[in-house]
């Protein structure tokens, strides 16, 4: 029977203050990743992992099970543990025995250009990490290039961190296959001028409905304000269009990931 690893293992130990705390994933520069799926998804874009944890008496599937040889006949490290010291890592209620420690892609802007970054999204200090594994995971399913976080310290905006657990669950594995990159807004907007992106923007007060342009002419990006103010009157402003999505409930709003779901279906059934 493979020995199992105690809780008291560096490792072990490790993994529980990466899942707790952002200051530990900024300076180490290593994120968890857990689930069949998004391990297999992590391995299958060539993430580099860092290593394995995972628990015999709750992996019941095949596949992970062939996850688990073939990165060890690989070189990378596999600890087993115990179901229940695997139960007490997870942030799952029903955990499926497999998670990853994986080293976080460094993307920079001047890594994307119109040619490889056709179109994709800007996001002005979202809060909620959930939101940003789910717009991940829209924009795998519309085609579009990645993910722009931007932080505005002049309005006190601050993203969320994008590699905590629940974002990285949200994105269903799309975190390992479109960049994501962390920037000030500032440099945003004087990047996308200097290569000449179509800068579109949301708010309830735009006069045009989303639904009436008919076409996006990329390279584009468009641009999602934050969960609780939007964008500035400052940060439309710097938009070439604006456009709404009309409301006909008593709801004023829509979650900041189903409007930008709802923004990039259009955006991909339109492009010029």
């Amino acid at each position: 029977m493979t020995p199992l690893v105690s809780r008291s293992n560096p490792k072990i130990k490790q993994v529980r203050l990466l899942l707790a705390q952002r200051k530990e994933r900024q300076a180490t520069g290593l994120f968890v990743v857990e689930g069949i799926h998004p391990v297999g998804e992590a391995i299958t874009a060539r993430a580099k992992v860092e290593y394995l944890c995972y628990a015999p008496d709750l992996l019941g599937s095949e596949f992970a099970k062939r996850l688990v040889q073939e990165q060890e006949q690989q070189g990378i490290q596999c600890l087993a543990i115990d179901g229940d010291t695997f139960t007490s890592l997870s942030g799952k209620e029903n955990p499926q025995g497999i998670l990853a420690v994986a080293h976080q892609a460094r993307y920079k802007l001047s890594d994307l250009t119109p040619q490889t970054f056709t179109w994709g999204v800007a996001c002005v200090a979202p809060q909620d990490p959930g939101n940003i594994g789910t717009i991940l995971r829209t924009i795998d399913a519309v085609g579009a290039g990645g993910l722009l976080l931007l932080d505005d310290p002049s309005n006190h905006q601050f993203c969320a961190d994008p590699y905590h657990p629940n974002a990285v669950r949200a994105s269903m594995g799309a975190i390992f296959w479109y960049p994501v990159v962390h920037v000030l807004y500032t440099e945003f907007v004087s990047w996308a001028k200097q290569q000449h992106y179509s800068i579109y923007g949301t708010s309830a007060h735009a006069r045009q409905d989303y639904r009436e342009l008919q076409q996006f002419t990329p390279p584009l990006i468009l641009l999602m304000g934050s969960e609780r103010e939007g964008l500035t009157a400052a940060q439309s402003a710097a938009c070439d269009v604006m456009l709404r999505i009309p409301m006909r409930g008593r709801s004023s709003s829509l979650n900041l990931a189903v409007a930008t779901g709802v923004m990039l279906f259009s955006i991909a059934n339109k492009l010029g």
